[in-house]
């Protein structure tokens, strides 16, 4: 039996975002050269640009735009390059995208500036760990804050040991960054908590985090659940010893996706957003066979 989802309401700048009645898409632009599974595909502002638009067609809901890649064993990339790869694509998008706009960063100043260009989400991968200002930065412009937990640092976090038990690990970790938000004077409406699959947890531990995501719920905050193409997925899906390449990872992905919204996530964090709406669709049915079909 799927556990029952609460509703939520995010205020943003724009517009309040209704979540649980149905799962939101959430599509993903990584403006990097090096993110794991699209690696300077859209580094050049006409690519990304075309692909928000693309992805908004598609029917996602949400957009969020990186430039700096936290992909296992990544370098920190300085705050000028990283502005450098996701200004122009904001400065384009804005008043032309009718989806908002989420900016994936682990420094307030980046946040800072993406919020003018456009942007009306902070997604923290650091859960406040790299730069706590970034919960004042929210706070101040009353935007929403989705604080992610991640074990270690990108460059160590697959190497380091990993945590005895999971779900512990993460909840204490949340619970503080929720703690350092709520100092800063966000509002806990305003926050949105992830788990953080892949980052500083073993292949196991992921399907245990999807398989406990109501122990997660329990905290009283919407859930953002990212597994889309992970290294987990090419793991299970090897052939021959060979992790399947992130582009093969798309039905897993859609497993996964479907584990996530059936075990309480409120929104999915995607790569390939045609196909995950029509996952979200169906599995939101799986939740309450008498919801009305989407538009």
């Amino acid at each position: 039996m799927a556990p029952s989802r609460k509703t939520f309401r995010l205020k943003l700048p724009s517009r309040t975002l209704v979540l649980g009645e149905r799962t939101l898409v959430m599509g993903v632009l990584n403006v990097t050269p090096d993110s794991f599974s699209d690696g300077g595909k859209f580094l050049q502002p006409e690519s990304a640009i075309e692909h928000a638009f693309a992805m908004e067609r598609s029917g996602a809901d949400l957009l969020d735009i990186g430039g700096e890649s936290t992909r296992p064993g990544s370098a920190e990339t300085p705050a000028s390059i990283e502005l450098e790869h996701i200004l122009p694509v904001l400065e384009a998008l804005q008043g032309r995208l009718n989806i908002p706009v989420s900016v994936d960063t682990r420094r307030s100043t980046v946040a800072e500036i993406a919020l003018r260009a456009g942007a009306q989400i902070i997604n923290d991968v650091s859960g406040l760990k790299s730069d706590p200002r970034i919960a004042e930065v929210a706070a101040h412009r009353r935007v929403p804050l989705i604080l992610m937990h991640m074990r270690g640092e990108p460059r160590t976090m697959q190497a380091a040991g990993f945590a005895r038990e999971v779900m512990k690990d993460v909840i204490h970790g949340l619970r503080r960054s929720v703690a350092i938000a709520q100092k800063a004077g966000v509002a806990k409406s305003q926050i949105v908590l992830d788990p953080g699959i892949g980052f500083g947890k073993s292949f196991a531990q992921n399907y245990e985090l999807l398989q406990k995501l109501p122990q997660l719920a329990k905290l009283g905050y919407p859930l953002l659940v990212g597994t889309s193409r992970k290294g987990f997925l090419g793991a299970t899906l090897a052939r021959d010893g060979e992790p399947a390449p992130p582009e093969e990872r798309i039905w897993g992905t859609a497993a996964t996706v479907t584990a996530s919204i059936l075990n309480g996530a409120h929104i999915v964090r995607v790569h390939d957003v045609a196909e995950m709406v029509q996952v979200a669709r169906v599995a939101d049915c799986l939740l309450n066979p008498n919801r009305r079909p989407r538009n």
